[in-house]
């Protein structure tokens, strides 16, 4: 759904609003105005105070995201056209997939230790059967037809999957990437909870429970909204350059 750059204003200035209203009712250090926290936020990315952990919270968020999309897509494609090997896998799927994988951050921590490893780990543990499951769908909907007659002009597996499988589950692979992205981001912060110095989950919760400094925890907030909001208009970017007819549709 293609959203109008007006409409996407509006919003911003009703949020805006809204937050000052609640800050000036409560009147409360809990609850500072935006337009402190937006002093306090251009001067930590400008200083670099949190510029540093915004962009390790990229980088981490970014490389786990790709790495479960690169492995779940081609393997839920596979699943999709393969009814063998989902009848093989599904019975593993359905056993795992509803397992919040949250609860394993302690032993991945363990095995992997504290560095960028084991959240980048943690972030695809969780989006990898998400999009799996999304991409599997999507491959196994297409209709019998339609497979039938590509394959009539003699096309292999390979071209199946190059021509038909890939190209008709792209919206699936979009879909499925953009639900990922709000996980990847609320994932990202639960991971940089332990173990670490870096990182915005670490910038927020060190900032606002141990220093009690809540307009600087507020820009943290932020940052990670913005990291978000980011990765989110990523994925209609790429819509628009590799699936031209969904945007004209929207």
């Amino acid at each position: 759904m293609k959203i109008r750059r007006r409409d996407l204003f509006l919003s911003f200035l009703f949020v805006f609003f809204a937050w000052q209203a609640l800050a000036v009712l409560i009147n409360r250090p809990i609850l500072p105005s935006p337009l402190m926290v937006a002093s306090v936020f251009w001067r930590d990315m400008t200083n670099g105070a949190l510029l540093s952990h915004f962009l390790v919270s990229l980088w981490r968020v970014f490389a786990g995201t790709a790495l479960a999309i690169l492995t779940a897509a081609p393997a839920g494609l596979a699943l999709g056209q393969s009814r063998r090997f989902n009848r093989l896998f599904a019975p593993l799927i359905y056993l795992l997939y509803p397992i919040p994988k949250v609860v394993f951050v302690p032993i991945i921590l363990l095995f992997l230790g504290i560095g960028d490893t084991s959240k980048i780990f943690i972030i695809f543990a969780i989006l990898f059967f998400q999009i799996l499951v999304l991409v599997r769908d999507q491959a196994a909907s297409l209709r019998p037809e339609l497979i039938q007659s590509v394959r009539s002009l003699g096309a292999g597996r390979r071209a199946l999957f190059r021509f038909v499988y890939l190209p008709a589950s792209l919206p699936g692979i979009l879909t499925a990437l953009r639900q990922s992205v709000g996980t990847a981001v609320a994932v990202l912060y639960i991971a940089e909870l332990f173990a670490t110095t870096r990182g915005l989950g670490y910038y927020i919760y060190f900032q606002g429970s141990t220093l009690l400094n809540y307009p600087v925890m507020y820009a943290g907030v932020v940052a990670m909204s913005l990291l978000g909001l980011g990765m989110y208009f990523g994925v209609d970017w790429l819509e628009r350059r590799i699936c031209p007819w969904m945007a004209q549709e929207a």
